[in-house]
């Protein structure tokens, strides 16, 4: 469906879609309060001003604290020199800072014709995505990890790998789950990509241990391995592997350590196909998929590391799956079984989002990159292959014909005309904010679970 060719035409959509999307916002997405962010700020504040330790702060009047290594601590001290609003400001500033670049890397080159128009309707999408929402409304930082981690794939898809690394390093550093494109990278045979990112976290933990001795003894020996730490695993908000099986009863950690290794497999194989071929962007996509599925923990507004399997699956040329499956992120669908998560449907349905993430996993397009971009993506990588023959029939089940000739890692914000989101449980009423760390759409549980989780998630 073509959009209007006029200005006005354009502003009086733009107009409508804004109507819609502060609806939305106003009747079905439940307002965080910065509670991470006060987390961190309450943190710093204490360790610095109060004398306190990093790990012991709880925030007033509930059981959650820092949950981080102890570099994040030392790499947000600068909150101990500001307020507490302008430490929210400069929050806000730094993941819409993150954001353009990480739309920036996905779309590519080409994003500057799409004008004013495009970029309009990209913000209006993107206001709508519960993973985007929750993080900026928490103060959360994975969009900083993710756009740290993408900026090392942008590195080695334009062959200018030498300071590629730096950024996963600094990402593992500050939460260990992005430790698993080091892995990737080792996949790829790129030693010396692998080697940069480990010494970069490993000397960040080092810093770290110097500031902060105590801190760092006390959570790599004790509070990395306390699970109770990490809050509830049955928690609706909890869409990982872990999480499905606690909302199921089962406790078995040998079961979830024998999904974790399939799914691991499963990304090795995919993943060595991609880097094969050049397609770094489906690489790095599939690994944020897997990081997801394999943390204990995944809160939903972690799975931002979705958003480059949108960017792939529109460059393979499959904007209606693309689409679908970007309005069910956008729902809060999860929190309808939120009191209760039994049965058939409670099974499909609290765990929605995890099923869209191993669905990606397992499905996302291989090899469909630009001429363009497989030539320059052949010649910076190490290995190279023949084209998967499994990606043209993978393409071949999407709504169009073979793949797009957008150029980048896939033009992701096209979606911005995609499909509405459908309603979010308590539709129609009002949301007040909350202070709870994981507040639901609906009436909150006895012991909300914090979304600042340990380290590993």
């Amino acid at each position: 469906m073509r959009g209007p060719a006029t200005d006005r035409g354009r502003l009086l959509l733009l107009g409508a879609l804004v109507a819609v999307v502060v609806a939305f916002t106003a009747t079905v997405p439940l307002l965080r309060d910065w509670f991470d962010l006060r987390v961190y700020y309450g943190t710093v504040n204490s360790w610095i001003h109060d004398g306190g330790r990093v790990y012991d702060y709880r925030v007033p009047g509930t059981p959650y604290g820092f949950t981080y290594p102890p570099f994040a601590a030392v790499a947000m001290l600068p909150m101990a020199l500001v307020g507490l609003r302008t430490a929210i400001v400069v929050a806000l500033l730094l993941n819409l800072t993150a954001l353009a670049v990480v739309v920036r890397v996905l779309i590519g080159p080409g994003w500057r014709r799409h004008g004013w128009y495009g970029v309009a309707l990209a913000a209006c999408v993107l206001a709508l995505f519960e993973p985007l929402r929750d993080t900026f409304s928490f103060g959360q930082v994975n969009l900083l990890l993710l756009a740290l981690v993408l900026t090392d794939a942008w590195l080695l898809t334009t062959g200018r790998s030498r300071w590629a690394g730096v950024g996963i390093g600094l990402a593992a550093a500050v939460k260990l789950t992005p430790a698993l494109f080091i892995g990737l990278l080792l996949l790829a045979r790129r030693p010396r990509a692998a080697a940069l990112a480990t010494a970069v976290a490993v000397s960040a933990t080092g810093l770290a241990a110097l500031v902060a001795p105590d801190a760092s003894r006390f959570y790599w020996t004790r509070a990395m391995w306390d699970t109770t730490r990490v809050g509830r695993l049955d928690y609706v908000s909890n869409q990982s592997l872990q999480g499905v099986l606690a909302r199921l009863g089962v406790e078995s950690r040998a079961v979830w350590a024998v999904l974790v290794v399939l799914v691991l497999c499963g990304w090795a194989w995919r993943a060595r196909r991609a880097v094969a071929v050049g397609d770094w962007p489906a690489a790095f996509a599939l690994t944020g998929l897997t990081a997801c599925l394999v943390s204990p923990v995944t809160w939903v507004h972690h799975l931002v590391w979705l958003l480059p399997s949108f960017a792939v699956l529109i460059r393979a040329g499959c904007p209606r799956l693309a689409g679908a499956l970007y309005a069910v992120l956008c729902t809060s669908v999860v929190w309808l079984w939120f009191d209760d998560a039994s049965g058939v449907d409670g099974f499909l349905g609290s765990n929605a989002y995890t099923w869209v993430t191993l669905g990606l996993l397992l499905c996302l397009p291989i090899g469909q990159l630009p001429v363009g971009e497989r030539k320059m993506s052949r010649s910076a990588s190490a290995t190279t292959a023949p084209p998967s023959s499994a990606a043209p029939a993978i393409a071949a089940a999407c709504d169009q014909p073979g793949p797009s000739s957008t150029a980048g890692a896939g033009a992701a914000m096209r979606t911005a005309s995609g499909p509405e989101p459908g309603p979010g449980p308590g539709r129609g009423r009002t949301r007040s904010p909350s202070s709870e760390p994981t507040g639901s759409t609906r009436p909150s549980a006895s012991n909300p679970q914090s979304s600042s989780s340990r380290a590993s998630s």
